[in-house]
């Protein structure tokens, strides 16, 4: 007799043999409950978020160490050794700004809950608080043993099911997924800005170095000045390429209503899909305005009622396929 651990499965890579085993007619015509979004949210919405992970910690300190590198090579080498006043302020404010924005949609990209399904809540309690129709089909996570809704999958290093999870992301430490989504998206583009701006400097630099005298283009030796131009010239160039097909990639996911992961595992084609200017208006929290390239739009210390929802308590159901109403 197995055990319950290998008893339980991943219900979503085996639906057919789920209908056929548990008696044909009675999950043939399945459906996937629709839980509400705020009650998914409630147990975690409340709490900081951050995930423990050494190597996604490592990478997050390393995206900061790469930026405040860049903004020490843009100051001391390039901008504040130069002649030119206007064109040192104009370029230290926009890069200043631009790094600002990247590294605060980094922290919001990494410390929001990206749409984490409450753990443990499987109970036979639970499921009848939702009030569910008779011969609604609900799944639960074998995993984390919680009720899995539409379009939601488990990751293994946040060790919790994700709604509309598109990936685990170790330079933010965090999945991408339903809710900091937009934050992803800012980050791969103000780095891509950023990456782009400090490569039109470098070039610029290079120019007026080869014109006038390497002493006095920069404060540092003309070795170190140019080691240093060097290193910044391809790492601006290696983030430039990664983060624009990041961005370019999210953006699509967006617009076609498609994570990676289900285009990954062929599970496109099993919803409704909504237009593409629909889907960026539910990513980005509204219509079309300035506030989608603000990471600190929906920034709020105060909690809803919705937060303090309590998950009712209970014994964890054993079936990773349950029919409503329960026996």
């Amino acid at each position: 007799m197995k055990s319950p651990v290998h008893r339980c499965r991943d219900v979503e890579h085996n639906r057919a043999q789920a209908a056929t085993g548990a008696g044909g007619n009675c999950l043939q015509n399945e459906q996937r409950i629709p839980i509400s979004k705020d009650v998914i949210t409630s147990s975690s919405a409340s709490a900081m978020w951050f995930i423990r992970d050494a190597c996604g910690i490592v990478c997050a300190v390393i995206t900061w160490i790469l930026v405040l590198y860049a903004e020490f090579v843009v100051l001391f080498v390039m901008l504040l050794p130069s002649k030119n006043l206007t064109y040192s302020i104009v370029n230290g404010t926009l890069f200043n700004i631009l790094a600002f924005l990247a590294l605060a949609s980094h922290l919001r990209a990494m410390c929001t809950d990206p749409g984490a399904v409450p753990k443990g809540n499987a109970t036979k309690e639970y499921i009848e608080s939702l009030q569910l129709k008779p011969g609604q089909v609900v799944y639960k996570c074998p995993k984390c043993c919680s009720i899995k809704p539409d379009r939601a999958h488990h990751c293994s290093v946040c060790k919790r099911c994700i709604r509309k999870m598109d990936h685990h992301c170790p330079w933010v430490n965090n999945c991408v997924g339903e809710n900091n989504q937009k934050y992803f998206v800012l980050f791969t583009m103000y780095i891509a800005l950023i990456s782009l701006h400090s490569l039109v400097m470098v070039v610029f630099h290079f120019l007026y170095c080869f014109e006038d005298d390497w002493t006095k283009c920069s404060s540092f030796s003309p070795p170190a000045t140019v080691i240093l131009l060097i290193l910044l010239c391809f790492e601006g160039l290696l983030f430039l390429i990664f983060t624009s097909v990041m961005f370019g990639t999210q953006v699509h996911s967006i617009c076609t209503d498609e994570t990676g992961i289900e285009r990954l595992k062929g599970e496109t084609g099993k919803w409704a899909k909504v237009p593409c200017r629909e889907a960026m208006e539910v990513a980005f929290g509204g219509r079309f305005s300035l506030s989608w390239c603000s990471p600190f739009s929906g920034l709020s210390c105060k909690k809803s009622s919705q937060e303090l929802i309590a998950v009712p308590q209970g014994e964890i159901i054993e079936q990773d396929i349950i029919e409503i109403p329960l026996n």
